[in-house]
């Protein structure tokens, strides 16, 4: 992709609030998108922003099936659907190690994680 495209669609996907897909253009393009940040939008920046901390901070973004099981026991906690709940976590124990995935986690899937003891207190 152009720079002009890619300015485009991450300013496009901002100003729609569509910021997961802004996330996902940032994180594959910033290199190129911290050199022009001044043709971003100011979600646009501060999304931009938010990605460069994270990576200079060593935490890797979470790839697409890390979100979807993140997703899911958010879903399945709002439900109070416990068997939900351990399948999806069953199969991901080196996700819930990261530090950053508590911020991810709405506060019903939080309660249940720690009463279960797979988050700590």
């Amino acid at each position: 992709m152009q720079l002009d495209e890619i300015i485009q669609k991450v300013n496009t996907s901002s100003e729609n609030l569509e910021f997961g897909i802004t996330r996902r253009y940032v994180e594959n393009n910033y290199e190129l998108l911290s050199e022009n940040k001044h043709l971003l939008n100011t979600n646009a920046r501060e999304i931009l922003n938010f990605v460069l901390e994270r990576i200079e901070s060593g935490f890797p973004p979470l790839t697409r099936p890390e979100m979807a099981t993140i997703n899911s026991i958010n879903n399945y906690a709002k439900q109070f659907n416990l068997r939900g709940v351990k399948l999806a976590i069953k199969g991901n124990p080196k996700l819930f190690i990261r530090p950053e995935i508590q911020s991810y986690l709405n506060q019903d899937a939080k309660a249940v994680l720690e009463g279960m003891g797979v988050l700590e207190k």
